[in-house]
């Protein structure tokens, strides 16, 4: 029986202002050379996502920019004036076009999944090495065995105190109201007697 194969790790990339640099550098080789460099893009690309279809791409690009040259070096004079050398034209600056777009779409796509993939390769934890057991886990319980009953805690209903009652407190003593009526009609008898006899003196001076 054969083991599962090792997974090569995934490198990282190359930081993005590196990778902006080097596709500026090869693009501008393509239209500075006037699409004669077309197929250095391609080449790039095919050597960087090492896809058969890329490699592809680039025999059809360098193909593409032969032709264009003997088209064009077969046309008698320095003008362009017939179908050939048209056609060389049209090739030449074709394949700049094409190869521009598409290696600028397939790079930029390469290495967004080529980072994404590093990150999920780091998120996940090693392979083949034993994790600590999380204090979370639960356990299972074999089927058909019941875990065991726990009968609920016994709790004491609360007993209901009747309220304190409090003493009642004595009202102050009040002394009878008949005998202080009296008493304030016997001092106004008083006063009375005491003017009447102030007034007698009072006359009889006179």
């Amino acid at each position: 029986m054969q083991g599962q194969g090792h997974v090569q790790p995934v490198q990282r990339p190359p930081h993005d202002a590196v990778l902006v640099l080097l596709r500026v550098v090869f693009v501008a080789m393509g239209l500075f050379s006037v699409g004669f460099l077309a197929w250095v893009m391609m080449l790039r690309l095919a050597t960087v996502t090492r896809r058969s279809a890329d490699y592809g791409l680039l025999v059809a690009v360098a193909a593409a920019d032969i032709l264009s040259i003997v088209l064009l070096a077969t046309e008698p004079g320095e003008d362009v004036h017939t179908a050939g050398g048209y056609l060389g034209i049209t090739l030449l600056f074709g394949a700049l076009l094409a190869s521009v777009v598409y290696y600028l779409a397939a790079d930029v796509r390469h290495f967004q999944r080529r980072r994404e993939a590093y990150a999920a390769q780091h998120a996940a934890p090693g392979y083949g090495y034993p994790q600590p057991a999380s204090p979370y886990t639960t356990v299972t319980t074999p089927m058909g065995a019941q875990p065991p009953h726990t009968p609920p805690p016994h709790t004491v209903p609360p007993v209901a105190l009747p309220p304190h009652s409090q003493p009642p407190i004595p009202a102050p003593p009040q002394r009878p109201a008949p005998a202080r009526i009296e008493q304030v009609r016997a001092e106004l008898d008083e006063l009375s007697d005491y003017l009447r006899k102030h007034d007698g003196t009072g006359e009889g001076g006179r």
